[in-house]
């Protein structure tokens, strides 16, 4: 049993946010403390206490009333539906328990993960752990397609996923009891499982046992060196695991056993160590021979930063749920193809290394593929750019390539600055002009300003693309080359300007690309 910090219904609410979560009614106020969050399926006997906070899944609006009660005959402190209903606000107000509205497309998951975190913060490194763990184990779920257990090296269960698929006897059991059945226990010690995962890091597959209600999974070990901390058991539910599953979940364990190392030792080490040793790495603070020697890796051979952003446009709280999902996606992939592999987040953008590297086409596969789940299963646009260092003490400058291709915003959801130098340089030279007004032509401001019908500087713009091929630029505009000719005339005209220059004509296109 971890113990819990006294933190009020109002510390958490303003943990997750008002454009999450809204309070519609608290009849007691909301200075109360919150024992715990709880995740209830109307079609299960309401496992809430006195205190909870109780996040109702499957019901909205006014059909949730039966559960509201319920939940409320046993103590709960509030209750987080979505939609909205008057009926349902004023029970809520006669039973005397809070309502909460919780946004129609947020992740009933991701509202859990942040408000358990609220009241976990500020304890010891051990609770933290906890809320790190089943908020990874959420992440390995997306990642296999299947319902994910993290157990310790006594198979006590330290995190799962959620879900409403299809459970088995020995995940319910292990689950409900905290331990899995010693029965189950045995048989897997019996098949050598067990041995297996202590001593290696290789996957294992078990098959389907109808006769014992175990179905198929899959599971590895966690390891430090030598020692066996646990292992992460993967249950297959009505479909089938993902083709990626066992990679990811090799890579989940890699990233599993920093966590379990933090919560047995110094709360600092080793995940808050290494993402200050990448951090010092990116801003060249921090030498390469010093992070080589940290994480073992050759500090003369190749390396990559992969740097992520994401494009979604949200408010403040829902992005920072977004960024802490997409980081823990990052070092699951990123762990599965280096162990060495670091992550951190500066700013915005978060920032993978990838040391050893014998060429460029893994780690792009790979960073295609990190922004193709990310999309996939956890529904997160995002925008990755890589950058390579011949070796690791140029780590800063290949993050600064990195940085050049996000900041030029294009369109290719993965590119590196070889790929995309042209529109890099382009973007650049826009920015430089936006900031500078002193180095544009007057003149082509004045035609902007003129054209408020909006036809004659995309007109401009198409010519000037077209490289002066008029029969091209007026097929893209969708209009007879005779009417081109007149706006890039008319244009010429209204501006003062002589197009036939081919000064002109460059100065011309760059500034007008403003617009």
């Amino acid at each position: 049993m971890v113990s819990r910090s006294d933190k009020t219904l109002r510390q958490v609410l303003q943990a997750l946010g008002d454009p999450l979560v809204e309070v519609l009614t608290a009849p007691r106020g909301l200075d109360d403390v919150v024992r715990d969050v709880v995740i209830l399926d109307p079609e299960d006997d309401p496992d809430v206490r006195r205190g909870d906070v109780v996040l109702v899944i499957g019901l909205r609006g006014r059909a949730a009333i039966p559960t509201v009660r319920a939940a409320a005959r046993r103590g709960a402190l509030a209750v987080a539906v979505k939609g909205r209903d008057d009926a349902l606000q004023q029970t809520a107000t006669d039973i005397g328990v809070a309502l909460l509205a919780v946004r129609p497309d947020a992740r009933w998951e991701q509202v859990e993960s942040l408000a358990r975190a609220s009241i976990l913060a500020g304890v010891d490194a051990d609770d933290e752990t906890v809320s790190d763990l089943f908020s990874l184990a959420q992440t390995i779920a997306a990642l296999t397609g299947g319902l994910v257990s993290i157990e310790d090296s006594a198979s006590r269960v330290l995190a799962y996923s959620r879900s409403s698929d299809e459970v088995d006897e020995l995940r319910r059991l292990s689950i409900l009891g905290r331990q899995g059945p010693e029965q189950y226990l045995a048989l897997l010690r019996e098949w050598g499982v067990y041995q297996r995962l202590r001593e290696s890091e290789q996957v294992e597959r078990i098959e389907e046992r109808p006769e014992l209600g175990i179905r198929r999974r899959i599971a590895v070990g966690i390891h430090a060196g030598d020692q066996s901390l646990g292992a992460i058991w993967v249950q297959e539910g009505a479909t089938p695991l993902t083709t990626q599953a066992e990679r990811a979940l090799l890579g989940a364990a890699r990233v599993t056993a920093l966590h379990l190392v933090r919560s047995r030792n110094n709360p600092a080490a080793p995940l808050r160590l290494r993402e200050s040793l990448l951090e010092g790495l990116l801003d060249g603070h921090t030498t390469a021979a010093a992070v080589a020697a940290n994480i073992g890796t050759d500090p003369k051979r190749p390396a990559g930063v992969v740097a992520f952003a994401l494009t979604d446009d949200a408010d403040r709280s829902t992005l920072e749920l977004r960024r802490a999902e997409l980081t823990n996606l990052i070092a699951v992939h990123t762990a599965s193809y280096r162990r060495a592999a670091l992550v951190t987040t500066l700013g915005a953008r978060i920032y993978a290394l990838l040391p050893d590297l014998h060429g460029t086409d893994g780690m792009l596969t790979l960073t295609k593929e990190i922004v193709a789940a990310a999309r996939k299963h956890a529904g997160i646009a995002v925008r990755a750019a890589v950058g390579l260092a011949p070796d690791l003490s140029r780590t800063a400058s290949a993050r600064r390539e990195a940085d050049r291709v996000l900041d030029a915003e294009l369109d290719a959801p993965v590119a590196s600055i070889n790929d995309v130098r042209a529109e890099v340089m382009v973007a650049e030279l826009l920015a430089l002009l936006a900031e500078h007004p002193e180095i544009r032509d007057p003149r082509l401001d004045h035609l902007t300003a003129e054209d408020t019908k909006g036809i004659l500087v995309p007109s401009v713009l198409a010519y000037l693309e077209a490289l002066g091929d008029v029969r091209a630029a007026a097929d893209r505009l969708h209009i007879h080359p005779n009417t081109l000719r007149y706006r890039v005339r008319k244009a010429a005209e209204t501006a003062g300007i002589d197009l036939d220059d081919p000064k002109q004509r460059l100065i011309t296109q760059l500034q007008l690309s403003l617009r």
